[in-house]
């Protein structure tokens, strides 16, 4: 059952394609059945724990061909090539998800993407401008790249030499400038419906009462200087109701002129941390660029920022950092001009070609998610990118609409005009795709925004808002977001507990925001973590996969990306080294060995629900068998299959005991236990040894079932349990 074609030489592990096909027949109509299971504690038995099963009651329909899969993000430079061989597909496949979605990687960098390096310049002379791919059906696209945005105001650690804020660099040749696409000009809307901001961060409390702005074209007529309130060291950007924003004495300003502006804002000296210039309209200057284009003199545009005192002596006293790298004073912007030039491109990443995708295999042969370019694009080339889709013929399923927002801090008004402009450019290409988002950060908790004029702070309220108050929320056919429940470093064994409840109160959250029960929600992007920690590869990272996908489904989820799809190198992680995902590889992504996720993949896709067969139904299952804790040592996910078949997923959170259930199903009196399969912490160890870190792990283990149908689940285990009638 467990062997495979796919797998380095001598492991047997995996699963033949051949098996795969044949795993995924016609699709059989689906029957409701309902089920209950009786659970207790070794050593107590005969004492048999109550269990509750609303018979009446449907958790979930689902097609693991749409709502179970995985995902391809952006690559380091030279990868593309390595990933995508027939040997690395079948690999990346054999963990047995379906769908795949394309993640757009190049918007969290502030960076323009050509998805077609083939187009057109708005100023060809120049080679510079704004970017439109070409249509045209050419060579097959293989490598696509971003291009860092030079007016850019995001101080982003990390970045390349291009990447660092343009309001504190120091470079009176270089500036930033907001979005012109957040304008009157094409949001119909006046400017002051869509202020734009910018934020600085000095680093620590200071005493100060002087700005100086050196503007460059457009710049602010109207504006608003103003300083944080809260205490809190976070601040306004991650704990955006930890104080006010208040406008300083003297700060308010109308009828700007430009040029380089000192406002002594206040007399006596104001202690703060951050100060925010809030600009609501336009001296519509034309910029540096190309005079014939309108996009030229829209928005904003600042050179540099100083903030300080005078001395004593009335000389300026200057409290930024004025540098071209990461020890620049720290800044954050409403938006940023995607405007670039052709030498702004960076190769130090890939993010792969789209008929390179579409054709290698790695889609599964299903619709795929793709992505457009929002935040830093323009409606034009996304509206190209999808025709250029549509005339290849490639199968798509949905259309997500730009990268984590929210993690850059755009406000919801900003993205929802967006988001429309972009909506009318895509449905003229055509009218039937799916467009949705916003792809949120991985959270826990409702994301909250500075309050609007009626106090409102839900960033997706806000969003839904706009689209209602436009006639325009039939556009928005998904929500999406991303889930990495943990921090790296603080995790524990005792937060498996918490998983099926986190994942049901942020999707809970976004109900409460008003988004429409009939408007699917999914995860597109998926782990343990934001970043490296060692828990990604022990047992621990198995068994909340196959909670979070089943507590996911339960709550009315209609899709789950696990990520990542591809093999990553082994690296020094929080607590140990670890990998994102499915595969145990060296730098040259030669696979070594499994990680517990893809274990626990292959037990989800290839034992507890059947793609290829058509729909389930997914009913609830409860376990009131805990420790003394308190803790629900086991949850169950009981799905009924097309074939007939009664599955059950079983996951025993318990580190150090086995625990026994007894299976009884309602309504069917005579059943048999069909097949039972096993695999935790008896299967699968980690070995830590630093860069020789590696897993020692056997195949998933036959158990059988007792004259009553009790079933003993090994602990720290996943069992998937097959009942037939």
């Amino acid at each position: 059952m467990w062997e495979s074609e796919a797998v380095p030489e001598g492991d047997k592990k995996g699963i033949s394609r051949r098996e795969f096909v044949a795993r995924t027949g016609a699709a059989a109509a689906a029957v409701a059945l309902p089920a209950t299971l009786r659970c207790f504690a070794e050593p107590q038995a005969p004492r048999v724990s109550l269990v509750k099963v609303d018979s009446s009651r449907v958790l979930n329909s689902f097609d693991p061909d749409q709502a179970l899969g995985t995902s391809i993000d952006i690559l380091p430079a030279g990868v593309v090539d390595k990933v995508y061989t027939p040997a690395m597909i079948n690999q990346c496949l054999s963990a047995g998800w379906g769908p795949i979605t394309y993640r757009q990687n190049t918007e969290l960098q502030c960076a323009a993407w050509h998805w077609n390096p083939n187009g057109t310049w708005s100023d060809p002379a120049q080679q510079c401008g704004y970017f439109t791919g070409s249509t045209e059906l050419r060579e097959s696209i293989r490598h696509s790249y971003g291009y860092p945005l030079p007016h850019r105001g995001q101080t982003r650690h990390g970045g390349s030499e291009q990447g660092w804020s343009r309001l504190t660099d120091g470079n009176p040749k270089s500036y930033w400038k907001s979005n012109p696409y957040l304008t009157k000009h094409f949001t119909g809307e006046d400017d002051a419906t869509h202020p734009q901001w910018i934020v600085v961060d000095l680093g620590a409390i200071e005493s100060i009462n002087v700005i100086r702005i050196d503007w460059a074209h457009p710049f602010a007529t109207d504006f608003t200087v103003q300083f944080w309130t809260g205490t809190d060291p976070v601040g306004p950007m991650d704990r955006p109701l930890s104080g006010i924003w208040q406008a300083f004495s003297s700060g308010v300003i109308e009828s700007g002129s430009g040029g380089s502006q000192t406002i002594k804002f206040s007399e006596s000296l104001v202690n703060t941390r951050f100060l925010r210039i809030w600009m609501t309209r336009s001296s519509g200057t034309c910029s540096t660029h190309d005079p014939k284009d309108p996009r030229s003199s829209l928005g904003y545009a600042i050179t540099e920022v100083f903030v300080g005192s005078y001395s004593n002596q009335g000389d300026f006293i200057d409290l930024v950092q004025h540098r071209p790298d990461e020890n620049q004073t720290t800044t954050y912007c409403s938006s940023t001009d995607p405007w670039h030039a052709a030498d702004d491109i960076t190769r130090r990443d890939d993010q792969t070609g789209f008929d390179l995708f579409f054709t290698s295999g790695i889609t599964n042969h299903l619709p795929a998610m793709i992505p457009i370019a929002m935040v830093y694009a323009t409606p034009e080339d996304s509206a190209a990118q999808l025709a250029y889709l549509k005339k290849r013929g490639y199968p798509i399923s949905y259309v997500e609409m730009g990268e984590e927002p929210d993690g850059q801090y755009m406000l919801p008004e900003d993205y929802a005009a967006l988001y429309l402009q972009w909506a009318d450019a895509l449905h003229k290409v055509d009218p039937a795709l799916k467009l949705g988002g916003p792809a949120f950060t991985g959270v826990n908790e409702d994301i909250r925004v500075w309050p609007d004029t009626q106090g409102k702070t839900s960033w997706l309220g806000r969003f839904l808002d706009y689209l209602k108050a436009h006639g325009r929320l039939s556009d928005f056919a998904f929500m999406s977001f991303e889930r990495y429940p943990y921090e790296p470093c603080d995790m524990a064994w005792s937060d498996l507990y918490r998983e099926p409840e986190l994942i049901a109160h942020i999707m809970q959250a976004w109900r409460d925001d008003g988004l429409p029960p009939e408007v699917p929600l999914m995860i597109t992007e998926s782990n343990l973590s934001f970043d490296l920690a060692a828990n990604m590869t022990d047992i621990f990272s198995a068994l909340w996969l196959a909670d979070s996908v089943g507590a996911f489904l339960s709550a009315g989820g209609a899709a789950y990306y696990h990520s990542p799809i591809q093999p990553e190198p082994l690296r020094s992680g929080c607590k140990g080294w670890s990998t994102y995902g499915n595969f145990i590889a060296d730098e040259d992504l030669n696979i070594k060995g499994y990680t517990a996720q893809y274990y626990a993949s292959r037990m989800i896709n290839l034992e507890w629900v059947k793609h290829g067969a058509g729909v389930h139904r997914l009913y609830p299952v409860l376990c009131d068998l805990k420790d003394a804790a308190g803790h629900l040592q086991v949850t169950g996910y009981a799905a009924k299959c097309p074939d007939g078949d009664w599955s059950l997923l079983l996951v025993n959170k318990d580190q150090s005991n086995s625990r026994t259930v007894q299976i009884e199903v309602s309504g069917l009196e005579n059943f048999a236990v069909k097949t039972v399969l096993s695999f935790g912490a008896d299967q699968y160890q980690w070995i830590e040894q630093g860069r020789e870190s590696h897993s020692v792990a056997s195949a998933p283990v036959k158990l059988e079932a007792g004259d009553v149908n009790q079933i003993t689940l090994p602990k720290a285990s996943i069992t998937v349990v097959r009942l037939q009638s």
